[in-house]
């Protein structure tokens, strides 16, 4: 298609992700994707590798390990967003064919996962997911049983004002007025986690020092209102795991 049936496609599609698809053409995503791929430390290199991208939505992260070189993609997601407008897969789709990409993709569920259904992975994206798990230590037993060598993980986390594992817990539309949003876990909880999953090495990629977070949590009373402590225990955090 030309870049003006390109355009008209993409319009009918409420995106996520900001993928370019070439031409210069980028999806209308909500999520700076690009900006958050610089945190994660993400291998430039992947040749030979296979990778398994949970909760992949549109699919940004599984066609950007395609394009490093991964030899195998396979972006799995539930695929629907009940009541807040989201077209499931219609993006990635749209996205997949424009791109003339091989990713695989298959409809499941984190809790469904195992090595006799999807197999094993080089490396793993669990990115922006742990957080809206009922059940955050199942799912990473789950991740855990699928991941062959290293996993990738980015969450919100909470409470990162304490020191042990502690996690907080939103009932109903506790975070973000979203019903999906269930649990804000520390950092030091992620890494107790991910070792009880059964990784053996832990590290933390991005962690904003407690200077950071009260310099945010000025900026944004003045702005926002909003409670000071609950301002400062939040972040969004990165980490790497190796089995």
């Amino acid at each position: 298609m030309n870049e003006d049936e390109l355009r008209k496609e993409i319009a009918k599609v409420t995106w996520w992700h900001r993928i370019d698809l070439g031409h210069a053409v980028v999806t209308p995503g909500v999520d700076d994707t690009p900006e958050k791929l610089k945190t994660l430390g993400f291998p430039e290199d992947l040749s030979g590798l296979s990778v398994l991208d949970i909760g992949a939505w549109d699919g940004f992260f599984s066609f950007e390990a395609e394009r490093r070189g991964a030899s195998r993609v396979l972006a799995i997601d539930s695929f629907y967003r009940d009541g807040q407008g989201w077209e499931g897969k219609a993006g990635f789709d749209l996205a997949r064919r424009i791109l003339n990409s091989k990713v695989e993709d298959m409809e499941l569920d984190v809790l469904d996962m195992s090595p006799e259904k999807i197999g094993m992975f080089d490396l793993v994206l669990f990115l922006g997911v742990l957080y809206h798990m009922r059940h955050p230590l199942l799912a990473l037993e789950k991740v855990f049983s699928v991941t062959g060598k290293q996993l990738i993980l980015e969450t919100h986390t909470d409470m990162l004002l304490h020191d042990r594992p502690v996690m907080a817990f939103y009932p109903e539309k506790g975070l973000e007025n979203d019903p999906t949003n269930w649990c804000g876990p520390n950092a030091a909880a992620v890494r107790a986690m991910l070792k009880s999953a059964g990784f053996r090495k832990v590290k933390t990629v991005t962690e904003k020092s407690l200077l950071f977070r009260l310099g945010r949590a000025v900026k944004w009373k003045i702005q926002h209102s909003r409670p000071f402590l609950q301002t400062i225990q939040r972040d969004r955090m990165v980490f790497h795991a190796w089995r």
